[in-house]
């Protein structure tokens, strides 16, 4: 299979670069927290539809989904990228450029990878290309943390038994995601009566308790397995009234990690038995609540999952020039792979500062992420001249 791009697609990618950096700006400029994707996902419809795409929808998920062939079709292969960013909506979204670099919050994780994509669709539908398989492009949304990965589930489910392949544009192009991360995350608080700092000095103090169960859970052996990785952390932690006041309430958001289901397994349990014995040595009543959880998972075709991998990295190689690292990793592949089904991650850009304001990319990375994204996906079509 050919890693070589037809010169006339090869012509039309360079002459399209001006028109992928002109859609960057005008995604990066609308919010898209984790389960408000609404406005991002109209405009990502609507481009779409000027593209000459026919059938194009929005899901109950807010996926933005475009079908092609698909009918009867039980061996569709999903391309995705999802809509989302980790900022709130009142975040400042300011898009600027400094020589070849590109900034703004959420430009890389995961606008550019989207328009990668949405622009080899128009490349596709200009053509007329026709595909070999039933073909699924999704702008997802609830990709990033406490999205729980929403809108992947909801495509799943929708089109149950149908998708036996998944490729989705996220990250870097130096890495191809190999295995799953699985997570499970928690909004523990800790209530207490509280008082006045002077007078009611003594009384159980939420925060103190909070911190006390904080330092329980850090001491958790994480469990030792070779090849694998397991990780904890808090997140966020909030609380209490005033200086002078013993608070009556603390939560805080915290989650554990592994790239393997028997070690979150083991870790679940450890957690659960460490909250369990810190409620019978405090005073404060301790609430526990899921808040999202990532499951792992590995294709049950564990050769097709090897070729699929290999054929990414291959590509990214060609057009990059440098080495594509293997890595585990939290993304939208964690869906497929806990069904069984082969799933790779791989980036259409060079960037960095991911998930701050200060986040990058290198403008020139994204004509040689179009390389990379047309080249995996025409896979899976018909041959051009």
């Amino acid at each position: 299979m050919t890693t070589e791009l037809s010169k006339d697609i090869l012509y039309e990618l360079e002459n399209s670069a001006a028109d992928a950096e002109k859609l960057l700006q005008d995604l990066c400029a609308i919010p898209a927290p984790s389960h408000f994707e609404d406005e991002r996902a109209a405009f990502v419809k609507k481009t779409l539809e000027s593209f000459g795409a026919e059938g194009v929808y929005i899901d109950e998920a807010k996926n933005v989904v475009f079908p092609l062939h698909c009918e009867g079709k039980n061996d569709i292969i999903c391309f995705a990228a999802h809509t989302d960013t980790v900022f709130p909506a009142d975040t400042p979204l300011s898009f600027r450029q400094d020589g070849d670099t590109l900034y703004c919050p959420g430009i890389g994780d995961d606008t550019a990878n989207l328009v990668n994509m949405l622009m080899i669709v128009r490349c596709i539908l200009r053509r007329g290309l026709t595909p070999t398989r039933g073909v699924l492009f999704v702008a997802n949304a609830c990709e990033e943390g406490l999205g729980n990965l929403k809108g992947t589930r909801r495509i799943f489910r929708d089109y149950a038994g149908r998708i036996d392949r998944f490729i989705t544009f996220d990250g870097g192009y130096h890495t191809v995601m190999c295995k799953s991360v699985g997570s499970h995350r928690y909004r523990i608080e800790a209530a207490t009566g509280g008082g006045h700092s002077w007078s009611a000095f003594g009384a159980p103090n939420a925060i103190v308790e909070l911190s006390r169960l904080i330092g329980k859970l850090c001491d958790i052996p994480l469990p030792e397995k070779a090849g694998t990785k397991t990780t904890f952390n808090v997140g966020s932690i909030e609380g209490g009234t005033s200086v002078n006041t013993i608070a009556q309430n603390a939560s805080m958001l915290c989650e554990y990690r592994s790239d393997d289901a028997e070690t979150l397994a083991v870790m679940k349990q450890r957690f659960d038995d460490a909250v369990a014995a810190f409620r019978k040595d405090t005073d404060a009543n301790i609430t526990v609540t899921a808040v999202g959880e990532r499951p792992c998972g590995q294709a049950d075709d564990r050769a097709a999952q090897e070729q699929m991998i290999r054929r990414c990295a291959e590509i990214s190689e060609r057009y990059t020039g440098t080495p594509c690292a293997r890595r585990s990793g939290s993304t939208d592949c964690n869906i497929p792979l806990s069904l069984g089904i082969p799933a790779v991650c791989i980036g259409l850009i060079h960037g960095g500062n991911a998930h701050t304001r200060e986040e990058w990319i290198s403008r020139k990375s994204i004509s040689v992420g179009l390389k990379i994204a047309a080249r995996i996906i025409l896979d899976h079509f018909k041959a051009t001249s």
